[in-house]
């Protein structure tokens, strides 16, 4: 269940893709969570540059994997704007992060991509159980459904 504390976190990410946004970048952004509470790193998408790789949980996985405990990344949660993609949640299961909330599926990208004729993603976007079986997930948060799929539709102008 998505508590109101992990609302606010969802917020943060939301927050963060719109700055990737603006910054002419793909709207994705994530932060990750102490088992204690305290917001440990942020980050949005870097991937207008052109390496394909720089989402922000796959820098979190890695960030995580170097600064912290394998008991401290299985406490933490990683909040995101969307749900990993398969890449994302692999990164994720190796370093043994653990739960993850989203705030929308890519069920939802999914259709919303369709929807306005963009061109899918080149991987097959998963739920994050098929590529982490165990992993602990919350989501979508539909609360926030229109805002991001409003960050969506300014990406591929419609």
């Amino acid at each position: 269940m998505i508590t109101e504390t992990d609302k606010q976190h969802l917020q943060r990410c939301v927050e963060l893709a719109e700055e990737a946004l603006e910054a002419g970048d793909e709207p994705f952004g994530s932060v990750l969570v102490s088992g204690d509470g305290a917001v440990l790193v942020e980050d949005h998408n870097h991937v207008a540059g052109g390496d394909a790789t720089q989402h922000p949980e796959f820098f979190l996985a890695r960030w995580s994997a170097e600064n912290l405990t394998p008991e401290e990344r299985a406490r933490a949660t990683v909040y995101t704007s969307g749900e990993h993609c398969p890449m994302c949640a692999a990164a994720h299961g190796w370093v043994g992060l653990g739960r993850i909330v989203y705030a929308s599926s890519s069920e939802q990208l999914e259709q919303w991509l369709e929807a306005m004729g963009a061109a899918p993603p080149p991987v097959r976007p998963l739920p994050i159980q098929a590529i982490v079986p165990e992993a602990e997930v919350e989501g979508p948060e539909p609360a926030l459904a229109d805002r991001i799929h409003g960050l969506h539709r300014r990406l591929h102008g419609a």
